[in-house]
Formats: C-alpha cells, structure tokens, sequence
C-alpha cells in the first residue's frame, strides 16, 4: 500500500511537473502555430498584388479563438479578396510576469511536499502552519488543489478579454473599448466602409510599354 501511494505521488509529480513546464515556457500562439488547421499569419498590409488584411488579436485564454475562426470562415465567404489573420493579444510584461512567479511558486510548493520539505523551518520560523502540516498529511490531494488553483490564477492574470481588429493596420474595432465583439451586419458594415476607400488589387503584374526616342 506506501509502494502504491509513493508511486502515485510520483506520477502526480511529473505530470504537474510537464504541465507547468508547458505553461512556464510554451506560449499558445507558439502551440497553435504548428496545427496545420490554423490560418497562418502574414504580413499585415495593402498593395496591389496582396490585397485587403483583416487581423484580429483575440485572447487565447477566453476561449475567443473559436470566435475568430467562425468570423475568418464568414469574411472569407463574404469578402474573398481580403486576408484574414489571427494571433494571441499579449498581456502586459506586468502581467506576464506575475503570471511565470505564480507558476514558479505553485511548482515549488508540490515539490516541497512530495519530497517532504518544509520550507518554513529554513525561513527561521518556530512553528510549521497548520494548513502546511495538512498538506503533508495528504499530499495527493494537497498537489492537485495547489495545481488547479495556481493555474486558475495564472489564467486569470493573462486573461485579457481581448477581441481587437484592424484593417490594413488600421484599428476598426475594440473589445477592450466596446466591451462586447461585434455582430456580423456590424462588421460587414465596417468592412464596406473601409473598402469604398482601398485601391482596386490587381492580379497580375502588367510591366509599362518600352518607349523609343526617335
């Protein structure tokens, strides 16, 4: 039965080990950009042989990456010629490295258990907590709240709610201003008026008539 229970803490151990890692070190667009599903990111611009661009900046933690691929398969159905691109609204550097401390903290907290180090008797402290001594006493359960609430905070931390769109570069909605993502008719209607004022693209390059002096 104490094979069994180590061999489980183990196991717990390395997978919150991975995981963690996973976080601390592997961003989301840096996951997604290897699914040959995902749109790929070009260059955000205009000329004659590209043509329109739409990127949207989304936040991958809200979950509004779906709601970018629903938009990017309505605007490529609607408005073929434009170039629809999606990548994560990076939180600020502040943010960000709250964010990695937490991680850094929560996995230093599972290790201290597992391996039955308490960290308080090393800052000089007399008595060990509580709530520490219980964390000792069940270890397992103990490694999975302090797993689960450290990546909830760390969610909460890079969560930015973000739903931004630009046009040729050009700002034309914001989530973070509005509070909300806009409805179809809302951005067809942007996008027609952003139109009426591009350039017409042309599809093939027709190179000028040589001209002779007489």
């Amino acid at each position: 039965m104490a094979d069994y229970s180590r061999l489980s803490i183990a196991g717990l151990f390395v997978l919150f080990t991975v995981l963690t890692v996973k976080d601390l070190f592997i961003s989301p667009t840096q996951s997604s950009a290897s699914s040959p599903k995902e749109i790929p990111v070009t260059r955000v611009g205009v000329d004659k042989f590209i043509g329109p661009t739409l990127k949207v900046l989304y936040c991958y933690s809200c979950g509004y990456k779906k709601a970018f691929e629903q938009y990017a398969n309505l605007l490529q159905e609607k408005y073929p010629e434009i170039i629809v691109t999606g990548d994560n609204y990076q939180p600020s550097a502040v943010r960000t490295f709250l964010a990695q401390a937490v991680g850094l903290l929560k996995m230093a907290a599972v290790v201290c258990i597992v391996l039955g180090v308490n960290p308080f008797t090393s800052l000089g402290y007399q008595n060990t907590p509580s709530w520490w001594q219980w964390c000792f006493n069940n270890k397992i359960y103990a490694c999975m709240m302090i797993f689960f609430m450290g990546n909830a905070l760390e969610g909460q931390l890079i969560s930015t709610g973000a739903f931004e769109m630009f046009f040729n570069d050009v700002p034309v909605w914001s989530k973070l201003e509005t509070g909300r993502i806009p409805q179809p008719p809302e951005l067809f209607q942007i996008l027609e008026n952003q139109l009426q004022f591009q350039p017409q693209a042309s599809s093939a390059f027709h190179p000028p008539t040589p001209t002779y002096s007489s």
